[in-house]
């Protein structure tokens, strides 16, 4: 599953491995979280484009967004087939700019996030899907969902779902949706390779959304755990068993 990502790497760089044709410029973010505006990458008129999309996609046939359950992952076993993405599979796919993820891990009866990237240091690029939604009013939001497979068994002692990742090779036939067919691009909704990412806890204070800065990303040493725990032990001795603890996001994890 994805919830939280960072995107770090100079807007230049990605420019150039996405090869879209506007020159934004965007500050890195280092705990983007669901609802907020995110970098999203789309084949238009013949040329990428970059755009500015909410994360969580709200189908074009929903009639209050407000009513309808926030969509911010799409499994790769039924996109074909869920109301909310089988036309965008075959219409509208995306990529979505990143330099890793966050994930929780159960050690305890508490969450320990822990921050995924590419073992070779290389950005990486969320397949995805968008939906342009448009109100009663002419009103019009645009949207996107995360694809997400089974992980690799080295990933699946983190979380047994990740981030679907397309690669640069890939990415002109994933975006190409003209074909109107999606048989081709099926195969490659799949998680990465055995080896292909690395890992290592990071501090909890990722787990509120306004904490944003480079700090969440740096490895934690056995005496920070070990201060991070203390507080939280002494607070959770008197609860109920039955209890458990929030992460930030609810069930996103």
């Amino acid at each position: 599953m994805c919830g939280r990502f960072v995107i770090t790497s100079p807007p230049a760089a990605l420019r150039e491995m996405f090869g879209y044709i506007e020159q934004p410029n965007f500050p890195p973010r280092y705990n983007v979280a669901p609802t907020q505006p995110i970098p999203v990458v789309l084949l238009q008129n013949g040329g990428r484009h970059f755009q500015l999309m909410r994360w969580g996609l709200i189908p074009s046939w929903v009639k209050d967004p407000r009513t309808f359950s926030l969509l911010i992952n799409a499994r790769s076993e039924t996109v074909r087939e869920k109301p909310a993405f089988k036309n965008a599979i075959k219409r509208r796919r995306a990529l979505i700019p990143a330099d890793g993820y966050y994930e929780w891990q159960d050690a305890g009866g508490r969450k320990r996030p822990f921050f995924i990237h590419r073992r070779d240091g290389h950005p990486l690029a969320f397949a995805a899907l968008a939906e342009t939604w448009m109100g009663p009013n002419g009103e019009e939001q645009d949207t996107v969902a995360i694809v997400t497979a089974p992980a690799s068994p080295d990933l699946a002692q983190l979380h047994h779902r990740v981030p679907v990742t397309i690669r640069p090779e890939q990415f002109a036939r994933w975006l190409d949706c003209l074909p109107n067919d999606v048989d081709d691009v099926m195969p490659m909704l799949k998680g990465p390779e055995v080896g292909e990412f690395a890992w290592h806890q990071v501090t909890m204070r990722v787990n509120a959304v306004a904490n944003d800065d480079a700090q969440l990303l740096l490895p934690m040493t056995a005496e920070e755990i070990a201060a991070e725990d203390a507080p939280q032990q002494k607070k959770a001795a008197p609860r109920k068993p039955t209890m458990r603890e929030d992460d930030g996001q609810g069930s996103l994890f």
